[in-house]
């Protein structure tokens, strides 16, 4: 049995840094990795979906220019190049990582599936076949999510598609069938239409993105409508069929109505499930819910002692930035002696669809919901006047205020470079800058910031 200090399982934006730092603060560390260095972030998630998105966008311009006075008249798209250009990206991420890693004192990198055999005792099956035996006093979760695969007869008898095995296919589908409208589902939706697929996508919800505003899921609709991708809320696939290495029949329901969908490959993106099976954790004491969530409190202590839940896998929001703050809080906490929590943290995200949905703070059904006293501005791209320079005007800002106060407690922006125009409404909050003063700011002519002015003009009595 190896003897440590620390032991993090789960090299993704939690547990990379936060192995780092407890081994520059002398601990011995120990980082435990089943599959690949950085997580879902640098392999399956931010790093390689941004950049097929940067991909799509470009395709789309292509068609899109003639309006801006340049005639493209032909162009195509190369898929094995932009699986290329992908995995040189995240291969770049990925080992620049490692190599960062590997070279920190204190710290050993090992490769394998962790479990639990009992209270901070860990046996690590390595890659390599063989078995280790670890311990240490201060143990950090950091494992990640996996796609979830819903129970759907047929469903295991087709070769469908994931979140990660999409980013391997070197070629366009005819006709690809998604399962799910919110992140992965409309990125990837927009992202394989301007690739030249022919999409579908199926929500059992009543409206996609529906834990936003009505309105902004309405105005998604129809941005991703005028790019003919067609949408069925109120719907649930209930049974697949494939001929030997022919089309895909999708059994749907749609409003209760069965009807049936020929496709070429199909999506699963209906959510994600924590990895905290195969860690064995009840023989640590650490709880988990129902769903398999590691239960933490704000410390991101688990109900073990001197065990932490970090990242996707402890039931939070789900996003990169969290994960890593999630990181920062630990360690700030035990090395630095600091009092920090999760309680009152910015959740701010950004859906990176054309154009990008950037989001932080309540919004106004919350703000109805709490019986809040406030006001809605709103502001149509359309009224924008970058927007209307660049010739992209889909979308609107909308913000949220305290009627009485003046603060700012939401915005959510539709809108090109949403997530840019949202941030510094969350620059604002953060700092209690009230929206009259916003309303009288010197932004930089003609940024899309600067109508951050407009937006809230629309307040005036």
């Amino acid at each position: 049995m190896k003897k440590y200090d620390a032991i993090v399982i789960g090299a993704g934006q939690a547990g990379a840094p936060l192995a780092k730092k407890l081994a520059l603060a002398g601990k011995k560390t120990v980082l435990i990795e089943k599959r690949f260095y950085g997580g879902t972030c640098v392999n399956d998630g931010c790093t390689p979906t941004k950049t097929m998105v940067a991909s799509a966008k470009a395709a789309y311009m292509a068609v899109k220019s003639a309006e801006l006075g340049v005639t493209v008249k032909r162009f195509s798209v190369n898929m094995p190049l932009i699986k290329k250009r992908k995995d040189d990206i995240v291969l770049r991420s990925r080992n620049g990582g490692l190599r960062a890693a590997e070279k920190t004192k204190n710290l050993d990198v090992i490769f394998g599936e962790a479990s639990f055999t009992s209270d901070k005792t860990v046996a690590v099956m390595l890659n390599s076949g063989k078995k280790q035996t670890l311990q240490a006093d201060l143990v950090f979760l950091n494992p990640g999510a996996l796609p979830t695969i819903p129970e759907i007869d047929g469903l295991n008898d087709i070769n469908y598609l994931t979140s990660t095995t999409i980013l391997d296919l070197d070629y366009v589908p005819e006709h690809l069938l998604v399962l799910g409208g919110n992140y992965i589902g409309l990125e990837f939706g927009q992202m394989f239409r301007r690739f030249g697929s022919k999409v579908t996508i199926l929500e059992k919800s009543d409206r996609i993105v529906s834990h936003e505003d009505e309105d902004i899921s309405a105005e998604m609709q129809k941005i991703l409508e005028a790019e003919s991708i067609v949408i069925h809320n109120n719907t649930q696939a209930t049974r697949f069929k494939q001929k030997s290495g022919g089309k895909i029949t999708a059994t749907v329901s749609i409003n209760g109505e069965e009807k049936k969908i020929k496709c070429s490959h199909v999506l699963i993106a209906i959510g994600r499930t924590p990895q905290t099976k195969a860690l064995h954790l009840q023989n640590t004491g650490v709880v988990t819910d129902e769903k398999g969530n590691i239960k933490v409190n704000d410390k991101l202590e688990t109900s073990a002692s001197g065990i932490y839940g970090l990242g996707d896998a402890n039931g939070g929001p789900a996003f990169t930035h969290i994960s890593y703050n999630d990181y920062t809080i630990v360690y700030r906490n035990l090395i630095e002696k600091q009092d920090l929590n999760t309680k009152d943290r910015p959740v701010p995200y950004c859906m990176f669809t054309d154009p990008q949905l950037g989001r932080v703070g309540i919004d106004e059904t919350q703000a109805k919901k709490q019986g809040l006293d406030y006001k809605v501005a709103k502001l149509p791209m359309a009224h924008v006047a970058r927007a209307i320079e660049t010739g992209d005007t889909r979308g609107f800002m909308k913000a949220v205020v305290d009627a009485k106060t003046k603060k700012i407690l939401g915005a959510t922006v539709l809108g090109p470079e949403g997530g840019e125009i949202m941030t510094v409404l969350q620059i604002a909050m953060e700092g209690g800058i009230t929206y009259d003063r916003i309303r009288y700011c010197v932004f930089a002519h003609p940024l899309y910031s600067e109508s951050l002015n407009n937006l809230f003009m629309t307040l005036e009595d």
